[in-house]
């Protein structure tokens, strides 16, 4: 065979081997111009090139108006090819959607209805699923998600004016010839997120789209185009808008204001409002209440809400006098200076606040520097020195305290009355009351905590946990007044009493060497102190009291009735009656079940706790003559020691005291649990 004919018969192989890959190719391939379907898709003349044709805005074509409508006939939809061809539709056929077309070269209009956007992407996310193929088609899981989100707003709702369509579809608000949301970062991302409101507001909207475009958000993204700014979907979300009426928009939205806001959305959560707001309840002033919604403007400007020129009349929104909104009295002059963004660390703009914080701060700092400092020693030397019960441990069965034969005559095997049933029954409801308060105060003090949501459901609410609160105060204030009158009264009717006498609950110069002598106890270098009556760390106690009173009591009562404080004081004072009301009640929460747990059951001299002195009101004389030896030897010196005598309290009492002691330790250290977690879930 010569060269000429090898040549052509090599080019007939070449030929007839392309064919072939051509025409496997468009048996394969739909979308190839030569696949079946591509030509059953041209003999209909409903491929997209056939579309396009009249779609493509170039002709001027009529078509009839939806039933109702103003306008008899309307232009023909027009779709932009290259527009179409970028978008994550591009690839697909017009008839995929507009499945009701058979024909496009025949009027349509009644079959150009899609499948719609919900049914499509459901279908697709269901096949995802029941072919394994949801991590490939995650962004499908996402479209479904929305879908359902969407599905529970009011967008999804049948339009009251036209039964046939919703209040809103996909496509008023994504052009679906059109769509293709730009990557994350992008400058095309942000040029599309400055054109939200506008979608929003031109369609539907309006009304809010015209405030929007004269506040501080509007301006910066219409006339300054700051994609940082914020725009409909910030505060409303895209496909979960809901109810702004609604409790939980009401919470999130404070939410999606400090998104932004960061340092007030913080200095707002320290008050209040933003408190109650955080365990869950929406009844409290939140940013729209103060600042409006679409209309906000800078506080500068005289048109604003929060202008100090509109201020009160904004805050009578809500404190209004009227009895029927959360009883709310109606708001004073003074409430315009109080500062919803206060802040303790800025001295310029907020100096009361920030003297009042380094206060409170210099006042935790030096109690609990000190105490917890004096009672880690004590452990340490008690520890060291020997109790009973280390002692016992090892072995070891000389005790410290003293034998009852050493104790002759009518003391042996007898108590000492330290406190009247009346001291013991004001010591009881004062504790059932301070953890009361402390449990329904610190819900509020630490209100982003989980438990702090648990007690507040439980109790009914912030209103009802705001009433126990406030009963349990006045019980708290009413029995310390009374037991304080009491005592003054019997006091000042003695001839004998001495003002700073051993009897006496006034510090004196004996407990300053007392504390002087306890330390170099601690440090082993001395004995350890006798002391009389009352020792310097009970005399704390008991004035601990006044000192509570005088500042919780107080900042709480003014704080309970701002319409009261306002008349006479400034509006930032309640923004330190807050920080000061706050932080005591943690001083004093925070001390009684460390440092007063400690002195009076958890020592080991102590232990096993409770000590039931305080249920039972008598002590045994060993341990009276240990703990009292000044007092002792001066009631046997001067013959009183009698007087004091009383029985041993039944086994039933002693144990019903210990069932009450444990009790109530047990509850206090709860407390304090839960303090701890909100104090280092804020810190």
């Amino acid at each position: 065979m010569n060269s000429a004919k090898l040549a052509t018969w090599l080019a007939a192989i070449l030929f007839y081997a392309i064919s072939g890959t051509m025409a496997a190719h468009a048996e394969t391939d739909p979308d190839s111009p030569d696949s079946p379907k591509a030509a059953q898709l041209a003999s209909n003349k409903t491929d997209n090139g056939s579309c396009l044709k009249c779609h493509n805005g170039s002709k001027e074509i009529k078509v009839p108006n939806a039933p109702g409508a103003e306008e008899e006939m309307r232009d023909l939809h027009a779709i932009k090819k290259l527009a179409f061809g970028k978008s994550v539709h591009g690839d697909m056929q017009c008839v995929a959607c507009h499945t009701g077309i058979k024909d496009g070269s025949k009027p349509h209009q009644a079959e150009a209805k899609t499948t719609g956007c919900v049914q499509c992407h459901t279908a697709l996310w269901d096949t995802a699923k029941k072919e394994n193929m949801t991590e490939e088609r995650a962004r499908l899981g996402v479209v479904v998600q929305n879908i359902a989100a969407y599905n529970k707003t009011f967008h999804a709702l049948q339009n009251k004016d036209d039964p046939t369509r919703a209040n809103a579809s996909c496509d008023d608000c994504h052009d679906t010839h059109s769509f293709n949301v730009p990557p994350k970062g992008s400058i095309g991302r942000s040029n599309w997120h400055l054109t939200i409101p506008n979608t929003c507001g031109e369609k539907c909207h309006s009304d809010e789209l015209d405030e929007y475009s004269t506040s501080v958000h509007g301006k910066q993204v219409m006339d300054q185009h700051n994609p940082k700014a914020a725009v409909c979907t910030d505060c409303h979300t895209s496909h979960g808008i809901t109810n702004t009426s609604g409790e939980s928009f009401k919470l999130e939205i404070v939410q999606a204001c400090g998104g932004c806001h960061k340092e007030n959305l913080k200095s707002y959560s320290e008050t209040f409002h933003g408190q109650i707001n955080a365990l869950g309840y929406g009844y409290t002033a939140k940013c729209y209440n103060c600042h409006g919604s679409h209309g906000i403007l800078s506080p500068s400007d005289p048109e604003s809400t929060v202008h100090p020129d509109n201020r009160l009349k904004t805050c009578q929104q809500c404190h209004s006098g009227n009895k029927g909104w959360a009883g709310l009295q109606k708001a004073t002059p003074g409430f315009v200076t109080f500062a919803p963004h206060a802040n303790t660390h800025n001295f310029e703009k907020y100096p009361q606040m920030w003297i009042a914080s380094k206060f409170m701060l210099s006042l935790l700092a030096g109690v609990f520097a000190f105490f917890w400092l004096h009672s880690a020693l004590w452990y340490y030397r008690e520890r060291k020195d020997g109790c009973p019960i280390v002692a016992n441990a090892q072995g070891n069965t000389k005790s410290h305290i003293l034998a009852n034969e050493l104790l002759k005559g009518p003391a042996k095997g007898k108590q000492i009355r330290r406190f009247s049933k009346l001291v013991r029954s004001a010591h009881l409801i004062f504790a059932l009351v301070t953890m009361t308060l402390i449990l329904t105060g610190m819900l509020v003090f630490y209100a982003d905590t989980q438990w702090a949501h648990a007690v507040a459901q439980a109790l009914g609410g912030p209103k009802t946990a705001g009433i126990i609160h406030r009963i349990c105060a006045t019980a708290f204030l009413g029995i310390f007044v009374v037991q304080l009158v009491y005592v003054l009264q019997k006091l000042l009717r003695s001839k004998t009493f001495r003002w700073f006498g051993p009897d006496s609950l006034i510090p004196n110069w004996k407990d300053l060497k007392d504390i002087v002598a306890m330390f170099k106890w601690f440090f082993g270098k001395g004995s350890r102190p006798t002391f009389d009556r009352w020792t310097y760390w009970e005399k704390f106690d008991f004035w601990a009291v006044f000192w509570g009173v005088g500042i919780i009591g107080s900042s709480g009562l003014m704080l309970a009735f701002p319409h009261v404080t306002a008349q006479f004081l400034p509006g930032w004072m309640f923004n330190v009656l807050t920080l000061v009301h706050g932080e005591e009640a943690f001083l004093a929460a925070v001390f009684l079940f460390t440092v007063h747990f400690f002195n009076n059951h958890f020592r080991p001299d102590k232990f096993p706790p409770p000590d039931v002195v305080m249920f039972t009101g008598s002590v045994p004389v060993e341990e009276f003559k240990r703990e009292h030896t000044d007092q002792y030897n001066r009631l046997v010196e001067s013959g009183e020691l009698e007087k004091y005598l009383v029985d041993a309290p039944s086994r039933k009492m002693t144990l019903a005291s210990k069932v009450l002691g444990i009790t109530l330790i047990a509850i206090g250290l709860t407390l304090l649990v839960l303090v701890i977690i909100g104090f280092v879930g804020n810190t």
